[in-house]
């Protein structure tokens, strides 16, 4: 795979995966509805899948050192991984009630963030399990965090 297109779907699946989740959870806990979370996964989905992709474009071009088409190789292939990735965690949404929703969505985007991590590491010709790790962390961090927030934006706000 070329590297415009690795760079711009290596950052646009983790910030999919990442901001995606952590919108979710905090809606989740902040509103306990379900027409909120999708229109918050649906917002991710075009709202910040065009800005990660004109900051990808940006910080391409910053460099200096690469042409116009691999910049804009990485900027379609972030919008076009972010957009997609998104995407998919309205389906246990639709389909499931909401608390067991949110923890196959949960699954499934730490499975892609996992997934991600070793094809990077051995790449790298690291050993895996610890970008796993490390990313997994941060993964969880985020959820547990927005997790917090919601709960108390619900306990104080309501």
């Amino acid at each position: 795979m070329k590297q415009s297109l690795k760079t711009g779907f290596s950052f646009g699946l983790t910030s999919g995966v990442i901001t995606t989740l952590g919108l979710m959870v905090g809606l989740n806990a902040g509103t306990h509805s379900r027409l909120a979370v999708i229109g918050g996964i649906v917002t991710i989905a075009v709202a910040d899948a065009l800005s990660d992709a004109l900051g990808m474009h940006i910080a391409e071009e910053s460099k200096n050192n690469g042409n116009a088409s691999e910049i804009w190789e990485s900027t379609i292939a972030t919008f076009v991984a972010k957009f997609m990735i998104a995407l998919t965690f309205v389906v246990p949404v639709l389909m499931l009630p909401l608390e067991e929703a949110m923890m196959v969505s949960v699954g499934w985007g730490l499975t892609l963030l996992a997934v991600l991590s070793y094809f990077l590491a051995r790449a790298q010709q690291i050993p895996a399990w610890n970008v796993i790790a490390e990313h997994l962390v941060i993964g969880v961090s985020v959820i547990a965090i927005t997790h917090v927030l919601g709960d108390w934006i619900h306990s104080h706000l309501s």
